[in-house]
């Protein structure tokens, strides 16, 4: 089949172990490697043989819960440095937080980055959430949601402009002369409500024109700034009728604020067990279920739900619960609950495990083709641009991804078969921002 127009896009989401709260548990499970930078460069290698579009690390600025499993180890930034030099094509994602970082020190690090991986980086822009981060960076609580979008605002059009602070031929090199051009390397001036920044940058204007905006929120405010900014967009979706109601919703918000929707890639996050059947493929999903701490489980379930689980049967069909307009907690969580309840009938010990691998992120288990099937259908039905791959288990999870799924795409024309660019914004198909005077 002749490779279509459109083609999927595909990032590797990193996190540890995997996704699963439990992979760190399970004995094949490489716990021990999360401090040695060979295991993150040697799963950005596996993502570069797959051909995806890019690796990404999100970030957190508190320890979390150390008992219960690693939430975070080295610095993003700086891993992906060192991974930048273990791989030649693969794109490379970070997130950085608007509210913890100052545009002048955001843009340096990313521009910096841009520049040693040859044009490969970007930036997913967070406000981030909880008051534990904020206590780490002299704040009593997070500040208010409208503060921290107004923030992220100010903070992208700062960054924006630090990086168009230099020209692209500023740069001269004259040895009996000038190294770089006065003129074509200005101050911002930028005097806002949240920054005072003088400029230029302290690095030429990085390869890329602009490093690749990724942004993520469902929120008004995250789906506005979205709309305004983001060069891509992860999201997150149970199923296609949730899928296809925040994409047509974003891609019209783009379109309106004057941009081409068709050009900023929507990318849910997907969980996928892969198997040469489907019950193989849900022997590896119960495998993991398995190792997840009941006590500790059944406990935050009872949170999610607002009401005691503690003597719920594990291998029983879930209890009967609340329905959403008469539930006083959370409601976002709890629909998604009620929406895996309704569509999948788990047994208790299946709901638990669905929670912990991925939370409300869409979760395919069966053989390659079967999920490749879905992908095409999310792909083709306004549901999917491509998909933030989130693997259950890491490295076996995006082995079996790339090895078993990446090729039914490809033989059905929907993915590539080789990289045609060199750069993140090439393999998604941007332009390079024009430089326009700071």
């Amino acid at each position: 089949m002749a490779p279509a127009e459109r083609q999927l896009h595909f990032n590797l989401f990193i996190h540890g172990c995997g996704h699963h709260k439990a992979a760190w548990r399970h004995p094949s499970s490489s716990a021990e490697r999360l401090g040695d930078i060979s295991y993150f460069e040697e799963l950005a290698q596996t993502a570069e043989r797959g051909l995806l579009d890019a690796v990404f690390f999100a970030d957190g600025h508190s320890a979390g819960a150390v008992a219960d499993g690693p939430l975070w180890f080295l610095e993003p930034l700086t891993a992906l440095s060192a991974m930048s030099r273990a791989t030649e094509r693969i794109g490379l994602v970070s997130t950085v937080s608007s509210t913890f970082y100052t545009p002048f020190h955001a843009a340096r690090l990313v521009a910096s980055l841009d520049h040693i991986s040859g044009g490969r980086m970007g930036w997913n822009v967070v406000t981030s959430m909880f008051d534990a981060e904020a206590r780490n960076h002299a704040l009593e609580a997070m500040p208010a949601h409208d503060v921290r979008y107004a923030r992220a605002e100010e903070f992208v059009d700062v960054a924006l402009r630090l990086w168009d602070s230099w020209a692209d031929d500023a740069l001269r090199f004259e040895r009996e002369g000038q190294f770089a051009d006065p003129s074509r390397v200005q101050p911002i001036g930028h005097r806002g409500e949240n920054f005072l920044v003088d400029g230029p940058l302290n690095v030429p204007r990085p390869p890329q024109g602009h490093p690749v905006l990724f942004q993520a929120g469902a929120s008004e405010q995250g789906r506005t700034l979205a709309a305004r900014r983001a060069e891509a967009i992860y999201a997150v979706a149970y199923d296609l009728t949730s899928a296809q109601e925040y994409y047509r919703d974003v891609k019209s918000r783009i379109t309106a604020a004057g941009r081409d929707a068709s050009g900023v890639p929507i990318m849910p996050g997907l969980v996928t067990y892969v198997g040469s059947t489907e019950a193989e493929a849900r022997a590896k999903q119960r495998e993991l279920d398995v190792l997840l701490p009941t006590e500790d489980s059944l406990r935050q379930l009872g949170q999610f739900v607002g009401r005691d689980c503690m003597d719920w049967e594990l291998d029983a069909p879930v209890p009967p619960l609340a329905p959403l307009e008469e539930f006083s907690g959370p409601k976002g969580r709890y629909a998604t609950i009620l929406r895996i309840i309704d569509a999948e009938r788990p047994t208790v010990r299946q709901l638990l495990g669905r929670l912990a691998a991925g939370g409300g992120h869409c979760t395919m288990v069966g053989t390659p083709e079967q999920i490749a099937d879905r992908i095409t259908e999310w792909f083709q039905n306004d549901g999917a641009d491509g998909f933030n791959l989130m693997p259950p288990s890491l490295p076996g999870g995006i082995d079996d991804f790339v090895d078993q799924v990446i090729p039914v795409l490809q033989k059905r024309g929907l993915f590539r078969r080789e990289y045609s660019t060199s750069t993140l914004r090439g393999h998604l198909g941007l332009a390079r921002p024009m430089h326009t005077r700071a």
